[in-house]
């Protein structure tokens, strides 16, 4: 009895040490998909996964990519929200889900956005793809250029809609990289992806994200169905300063494809946690600089650091800087001087480059010499040892 007494005491003992120097994070959940993935937005940390790599049929996912597009070219003012498209017969044919444009009629990119992404229009696809592109074949040129830029390594476009072709592919990692980049570059275009209705030519239209009114730290982003591809959606939800990304694919039933994004939601939520350790474009450190008018240059980062981690993971964190020796005038700023490390656990979690933060001009002729022989002399001594 005494045995098991004490045997029973060791393990919570046991359990208890290591309950206190790591978080315990649970499995994420089961879900019946072909895949999916769970992403910080703001640092790109993946907090769950299954087959994010493996091809999948994007279909109206799609449309993030044409979105994009869309909004860049209005960023570069190579167009406006306010142009008048002119509806060609290729637009106003375009099969499947459409925000019921009429050919020959001029309607405005404003418009022509809202029935992309809040009515998943494919008419207002190909009427945005031809009007930035000249047809839609050259903007799927266009896109295939983009996707490449942007580090899409399992992604080929063949269309600007969706609509099935065997060599039009994609993953939930490449769209999850892809609407990281619409979040973070282009918030006014993004805030469409959060309308719950659009009214075009007096129909009124539903946005398909059902999690728009399920959940209200939901604003985005895209749902997509094809019999191929099954239902699928990219979600998005901010709460607090947190921003997580899903994207889901291979569903047997459009509810599946939001309850197993809510669940990846909930999941990221509760045990992650995202926090800025380090502020950007200030000084951390200061080091010696030689022959230098100045003698020490500051050292800082160019962005700030942000971390996700298992929540109970930021009580055991170490920061770690290591620093050139012996630096030496001139030195731009931006030159790299050393190294800043995160550590959790025993592992390096995150590290980014350390940099200068100011311009160091060198000494004259002289006061150079004088600190190449001081250099000498420390070498020579440090070598010595």
């Amino acid at each position: 009895m005494k045995n098991n007494i004490l045997k029973s005491y060791l393990i919570v003992s046991l359990f208890a040490v290591s309950a206190s120097a790591q978080s315990i994070v649970p499995t994420p959940p089961e879900l019946n998909l072909s895949s999916y993935i769970l992403m910080d937005a703001t640092t790109g940390k993946i907090l769950a996964e299954s087959n994010s790599n493996s091809q999948i049929e994007p279909a109206s996912m799609t449309k993030v990519m044409t979105g994009y597009i869309v909004a860049d070219q209005i960023e570069q003012d190579m167009i406006s929200n306010d142009d008048n498209v002119l509806i060609s017969r290729k637009a106003w044919k375009m099969e499947g889900s459409r925000m019921f444009i009429e050919v020959g009629k001029r309607v405005s990119v404003e418009d022509l956005l809202k029935g992309l992404v809040i009515q998943s229009g494919n008419d207002a696809a190909v009427a945005l793809a031809e009007y930035v592109a000249g047809s839609e074949q050259i903007f799927v040129d266009v896109m295939n250029e983009y996707a490449s830029v942007l580090g899409l390594r399992n992604t080929l476009f063949q269309n600007s809609t969706g609509l099935p072709d065997a060599d039009h592919f994609t993953s939930v990692r490449d769209l999850a990289v892809l609407s990281r980049a619409l979040i973070d570059e282009f918030p006014s275009h993004y805030v469409l992806y959060k309308e719950k209705e659009f009214t075009f030519n007096n129909i009124r239209q539903l946005n398909r994200n059902k999690l728009l009114w399920r959940d209200e730290s939901v604003d985005g982003m895209k749902t997509g169905h094809t019999e191929a591809a099954g239902y699928c959606l990219i979600a998005s939800a901010k709460r607090n300063d947190m921003r997580l990304i899903t994207v889901v694919a291979g569903s047997k039933s459009d509810k599946e494809r939001f309850d197993a994004s809510q669940r990846l939601l909930e999941y990221g939520f509760r045990f992650y946690a995202a926090q800025k350790l380090l502020e950007g474009n200030k000084e951390l450190k200061s080091s010696t600089v030689w022959g230098g008018k100045k003698e020490s240059v500051s050292i800082g980062l160019e962005n700030d650091l942000l971390v996700t981690l298992p929540r109970g993971d930021f009580r055991n964190l170490t920061i770690n800087y290591t620093i050139q020796n012996n630096i030496q005038a001139p030195i731009k700023a931006g030159d790299e001087l050393g190294l800043v490390e995160v550590i959790s656990n025993n592992n390096i979690v995150v590290s980014e480059s350390l940099i200068a933060l100011e311009d160091i001009d060198e000494k004259g002729f002289f006061g150079r010499m004088i600190a190449k022989i001081i250099l000498w002399f420390i070498g020579l001594f440090n070598f010595n040892e």
